[in-house]
């Protein structure tokens, strides 16, 4: 198994290099040279399978021999042991053909928990190896960055450096990570959009003196291994509810397009996916694509569901080399052109080919808000926070186009009590934190609050790097 870049200039890498890599040297993103698949009876024999021992199964042919079965296998073991419920990623059924995947069960309650705990052990697995050290830059709009943090604090071979802007998460968002006082998590408040945030990251890549200098790795959906560890809860959730003999289809609350690509990823193996409902927020920069072919950037509206508060969507290029035919020189032109006047347009092949799979709806601030109202209701007391009513929102406007004996998996990205005001304005019940993370609002708060500067962040990055090599696992 290789990977190679989706601009098609930076080399060709194998699955350890591609995780201590990130962004590629070209500014692209890696994907699988090709896609390994199952058959229907490989796909049969995954029922009943628990999480870490389907994990396994997936993810091990994106290894390319890089790890053992035997090393994976533990450290995959490692990093689900960490999650509160025993199905890892379990199903709630709302009614006769709609379902809801809870992906909050672990230590910082967001989706983003399932791919970065095991990120965090396979970059100390691999470093310890190399005898390296890495030091992570990342973006968040909320989850990745606490979940980031949980998964590398404390480890030797790695300093955390997470940007978030400013006045624009939660406030248990923020202090998932800002409470978080080892000395190699460094938390950053930017003066500034998420898109600002993630700007600064790509620069920092793209600057090659920087990035070799300091040893840049990323923890954001960038990185290959992530969208790779997100793909196994759409195996999980088909094949309970009879996948292959039984096609499924997903909503999914997404600002980056990594969460729903990782689906996309899922149906290249071999899975029966018959639909993929995107679900935006007020930025819906992405369902304007599915509806018109044209990705134009507005500017950020900030909203009851900040995680989604996105209007450049990184991981829209791994689907847009797929629609470019994998010329990579092709989509680096239209990503140029993309940065340079905010906006780009496909073709209508190219859009005709998306939409076999894919469409997007508008989420607002309303109907975020009278969904949750409405699920509590409904249920008999299920809470949602304004992400997952965005994602089951979507789903509900797309139902009318879909066959009903297919079952439809909204994607519940993340805990309500991430988002305790919100939710408690659509229901009136303000949803407590669990019993881990009750002291959360008396813990201690460490940032650093940066203008929006290349340079600043850099010269910050530089002054608190501690430079511990690992060798041998030992430091």
């Amino acid at each position: 198994m290789r990977y190679i870049s989706t601009r098609g200039a930076a080399p060709t890498l194998a699955f350890d290099e591609v995780l201590l890599a990130g962004l590629a040297r070209d500014g692209g993103l890696y994907v699988p040279e090709t896609w390994p698949t199952f058959s229907r009876d490989e796909l049969r024999a995954m029922r009943g399978l628990p999480y870490a021992e389907l994990a396994v199964r997936v993810m091990a042919p994106f290894l390319g021999g890089r790890l053992t079965e035997l090393e994976f296998a533990e450290l995959v073991r490692e990093a689900y042991a960490e999650f509160d419920h025993a199905a890892v990623t379990p199903l709630v059924q709302l009614d006769q053909s709609t379902w809801v995947m809870e992906l909050f069960h672990g230590p910082t309650l967001a989706f983003k928990d399932v791919a970065l705990q095991l990120l965090g052990r396979l970059f100390d697995h691999v470093l310890a190896k190399k005898g390296q050290h890495v030091t992570i830059v990342g973006a968040t709009s909320g989850d990745t960055g606490s979940a980031a943090i949980e998964a590398c604090r404390d480890r030797d071979a790695i300093d955390i450096f997470i940007l978030h802007p400013k006045g624009r998460t939660s406030e248990v968002q923020r202090r998932q990570m800002t409470t978080v006082l080892s000395s190699n998590v460094h938390n950053i408040a930017l003066e500034g959009s998420f898109d600002d945030c993630q700007d600064l990251v790509k620069a920092m890549f793209n600057d090659t003196a920087f990035r070799d200098e300091q040893n840049l790795s990323a923890v954001n959906s960038i990185n290959w291994a992530r969208i790779m560890a997100q793909i196994v809860y759409y195996f999980a959730a088909a094949v309970q509810l009879g996948a292959p003999d039984r096609p499924v289809s997903f909503a999914v609350p997404t600002g980056n397009f990594g969460n729903v690509y990782a689906a996309y990823g899922a149906r290249a193996m071999g899975l029966p996916i018959e639909r993929l409902v995107v679900g935006t927020n007020s930025n819906d920069i992405l369902a304007r694509f599915f509806a018109t072919g044209t990705m134009s950037t507005q500017a950020v509206t900030p909203t009851i569901s900040p995680s989604m508060d996105i209007q450049i969507s990184s991981n829209f290029e791994r689907l847009l080399f797929d629609l470019y035919d994998r010329d990579g020189a092709a989509l680096a032109d239209c990503m140029a052109r993309f940065r340079a006047g905010g906006s780009f347009a496909v073709t209508s092949e190219q859009l005709s080919r998306a939409r076999l799979l894919f469409n997007g709806h508008k989420v607002d601030e309303d109907l975020t808000q009278a969904t949750m109202t409405e699920t509590r209701r409904l249920t008999g007391g299920m809470m949602i926070d304004p992400h997952t009513a965005v994602g089951l929102a979507a789903a509900r406007a797309e139902q009318p186009n879909l066959d009903p004996a297919v079952p439809l998996v909204t994607l519940a990205c993340a805990h309500p009590a991430k988002f305790p005001d919100a939710v408690e304005r659509a229901t009136g019940v303000r949803p407590p934190l669990p019993p881990r993370l009750a002291d959360l609002y008396e813990r201690e708060e460490r940032l650093t609050v940066l203008p929006n500067d290349l340079k600043t962040v850099q010269s910050f990055v530089r002054s608190q790097v501690r430079r511990t090599i690992v060798r041998q696992g030992v430091a």
